[in-house]
């Protein structure tokens, strides 16, 4: 058998072999064919598809000058709480510092942010969801769901049901195993 992780250059594409060897890492040597790996490859695959057609119907919902990358935040900014800094939203993303900078800009600029001051750190500054931002993420949601809505049927939605717990342990593993290092 190939050992991937040896033999694949890596350009920082999770979705990659190189990303893919680091994900099934340890399980490789015990497969006895290649396909386990496939399917493992298949399903990302599969997901970074889903990712693209889903975030680019998303984007098509979103106001101008807002893109499903700033949506992202506004997300995570509601599920995982307010007083993140920059620097741990960069890192919650995986964007760089100026990248997530400039996508904050965008989101105060909207009103959908509030950038203030860190109470302890002078040095620091927090990130704080708006009510403004609030009401945009639950406009935007309905928004994708009336046009997922046009063309997903109750089997669709049977099996995106079925699917979530499996995908959020998933999920769960890979954030967990954000830098596993490749021996």
């Amino acid at each position: 058998m190939v050992d991937f992780r040896k033999t694949a250059p890596s350009f920082g594409n999770p979705f990659g072999i190189a990303g893919l060897a680091r994900i099934v890492e340890g399980t490789l040597d015990r497969m006895d064919s290649g396909n386990k790996a496939g399917q493992v490859f298949a399903f990302f695959n599969e997901v970074a598809i889903i990712d693209q057609l889903g975030t680019t119907l998303l984007g098509k919902v979103l106001p101008d000058g807002v893109h499903p990358s700033h949506f992202a935040i506004v997300v995570h900014l509601a599920r995982a709480g307010n007083g993140k800094t920059p620097g741990a939203l960069a890192s919650a993303m995986q964007v760089t510092k100026a990248t997530m900078s400039h996508s904050l800009k965008v989101l105060e600029g909207h009103g959908f942010i509030e950038i203030r001051p860190n109470g302890t750190d002078a040095r620091s500054k927090n990130v704080f969801l708006t009510d403004s931002g609030r009401a945009f993420q639950g406009e935007a949601i309905g928004a994708a769901a009336r046009t997922f809505s046009q063309f997903l049927r109750e089997s669709h939605i049977d099996t995106i049901s079925d699917l979530l717990p499996g995908l959020a342990a998933i999920r769960t593993l890979l954030d967990q195993n954000r830098n596993p290092g490749i021996k």
